[in-house]
């Protein structure tokens, strides 16, 4: 639990309490407009609430987010410890780009790159110029 009062997590937790309460605030004021006759604000007085809710939601999926993360290292850790070496990492399949062909294997891709050139040689000229 240490992990949620580091100074990042404080200004966080500052953060979305200004945020939300801003809101609340701002949907009280729409609210309050909305009774001297300003008809748009009746909308504007659902609509921040709403706002400041998503805020106090992605708050707490943070927090959550955070202390699973915090959990899931201990044992990690606690493992490396009893088994020295032995420590198992899975993550995701990393796929290293290949380069299956080269441009001289490849005709077609050698017509095109020709057919670039010339067009940037010729500004002027229209694709049906090219003398290839």
């Amino acid at each position: 639990m240490k992990g949620l009062w580091t100074p990042a997590w404080i200004a966080r937790h500052v953060l979305a309490v200004v945020l939300a309460s801003g809101c609340l605030v701002l949907g009280w004021w729409q609210f309050s407009r909305a009774q001297e006759g300003n008809s748009i604000s009746w909308g504007y007085m659902f609509e921040w609430p709403v706002f400041a809710a998503f805020v106090v939601f992605l708050w707490w999926r943070e927090v959550q987010l955070a202390r699973k993360k915090g959990l899931a290292e201990k044992p990690a850790e606690e493992q490396a410890e009893r088994l020295p070496g032995s420590a198992v990492t899975v993550g995701r399949p990393v796929r290293v780009a290949t380069n299956s062909a080269s441009a001289e294997d490849d005709p077609e891709l050698t017509a095109y790159n020709d057919y670039l050139a010339w067009l940037n040689a010729n500004p002027g000229a229209r694709p049906s110029d090219y003398p290839g």
